[in-house]
């Protein structure tokens, strides 16, 4: 009876489990200057990984420091990967992993905001719903005509999807959103 080969217990026949990918906000701090930002990007497109948000701004004025937030999804080991390849840019002074499983060591989610605008066109009761979920969600009207509205709306990113998702079927025309800016609770910077 002839059974079948096989293969030698190697460890290129181990097959690696698959890790889920996960949201992770990073928060970098960097030199200011020309270049910096492409090459931190870089470090992202060139593992292949999407950035779903990004916000960068000088935030020390006198030490030409800024703040990049990125938020990307990955498996937790490429995205310590890419934290150490981060730390050994130059310009780079600090990398931040601000997503925290709430309860884990003492620490919970970061505080993540962003900003939307959003554009509803629309005439008599579809207007007048627009208003009124517009109150429900506490978006502010910045411009207004007869035939349209533009709100401002501040929030967790999923409330800014929902909004956008019930603003949709009311006359949605156009939306404009910063990113995700985040800190880390507690007492504590960077």
């Amino acid at each position: 009876m002839n059974r079948p080969v096989q293969p030698p217990a190697s460890a290129y026949f181990i097959t690696p489990e698959k890790e889920a990918n996960e949201a992770r906000t990073l928060a970098i701090i960097v030199d200011n200057e020309p270049g910096v930002l492409a090459r931190v990007i870089g470090l992202f497109s060139g593992r292949g990984y999407n950035i779903e948000s990004l916000t960068v701004s000088e935030t020390e004025h006198e030490k030409h420091l800024s703040r990049i937030t990125v938020v990307t999804r990955g498996a937790p080991h490429v995205i310590e990967q890419l934290k150490s390849q981060l730390d050994r840019i130059v310009p780079v002074h600090r990398v931040v992993d601000l997503t925290r499983v709430a309860g884990e060591d003492g620490e919970s989610a970061p505080i993540e905001r962003e900003l939307a605008i959003v554009k509803v066109a629309g005439k008599g009761e579809g207007r007048v719903e627009a208003l009124r979920l517009a109150d429900v969600f506490r978006a502010k009207v910045i411009d207004s005509s007869i035939e349209h509205f533009v709100f401002e709306i501040t929030g967790r990113p999923s409330k800014i999807d929902k909004f956008v998702a019930i603003m949709e079927p009311l006359g949605l025309v156009e939306v404009c959103r910063t990113g995700v800016a985040a800190l880390s609770r507690g007492k504590a910077g960077m």
